[in-house]
């Protein structure tokens, strides 16, 4: 799909890996919406790149169905959704203090599987009434999962069941939603220097670029936004994860 002139929506779109996909979106034509319970994150990055903010929590079925209602009046119905909301906290299973609480394992499946699944479903519905493109085409969905889907470390039980939750997700979508020409595809991206790692000490991110089997780097953002852009233009990818990681593979810690 040529993204010159179709809408999109951007799920945390307010910093990090969803902020550079929508540039990237922007700069190739296409109306972008930033979906992010950030709302001054996500106004900054607007006034940037010249998208339009929405505050929109993933989580709440009624907030997220209103979001793309006024993205929806903004730039008429979505034919790209890329899921970028997420949070990664790490937690031991049994820590110092005893068992992990429930309820913190219950947010992180609820932001990053149940939150990707939320809006999946409600831009899929617009986007199956849309006329079809070249090849019979009407959207497409890329949601973002994480190596630890696959290599978990110590402490990322919730955060790696919920990216699991993620990677099973896009098969059965791409099937079920293949009648309408809707692709679904996902990006397991390695050690990205976004936000939420940027907070760490210098030392420790240089390690963590070591770790790296080649190139011995920090992913960049820019990097997970040109392979969003790749999915989009390129209509035989459909139900595939791809992992964006240098050949990383994770230690147990």
């Amino acid at each position: 799909m040529n993204p010159r002139g179709h809408a999109a929506l951007v799920t945390g779109g307010g910093s990090g890996l969803g902020a550079a996909a929508a540039a990237k979106l922007i700069e190739r034509g296409a109306k972008v919406t930033l979906l992010d319970v950030n709302i001054d994150a996500a106004k900054a990055v607007a006034a940037r790149i010249g998208a339009v903010p929405i505050r929109c929590d993933v989580t709440q079925g009624d907030a997220m169905a209103a979001a793309i209602g006024q993205a929806r009046a903004t730039h008429g119905p979505a034919r790209i959704l890329i899921n970028c909301a997420g949070v990664g906290p790490a937690k031991r299973i049994v820590g110092r203090d005893g068992p992990m609480p429930l309820e913190d394992f219950e947010r992180v499946i609820k932001v990053n599987l149940i939150g990707t699944f939320n809006a999946m479903r409600l831009a899929a519905s617009d986007m199956q009434s849309l006329e079809p493109m070249e090849d019979g085409e009407r959207g497409l969905i890329v949601s973002t999962a994480s190596v630890a889907a696959y290599e978990g470390q110590i402490g990322q039980a919730a955060y790696a069941a919920s990216k699991g939750g993620v990677v099973a997700l896009t098969m059965p979508a791409a099937r079920e939603l293949a009648q309408f020409g809707i692709r679904v595809n996902a990006i397991a991206p390695g050690i990205f220097s976004t936000p939420m790692l940027q907070a760490l000490p210098e030392d420790v991110q240089k390690s963590l670029a070591v770790s790296v089997p080649f190139p011995k780097l920090l992913g960049r953002p820019e990097q997970y936004a040109d392979l969003v852009l790749h999915i989009v233009e390129n209509r035989y990818i459909n139900g595939e994860t791809i992992r964006l990681d240098g050949a990383l593979r994770m230690a147990p810690r």
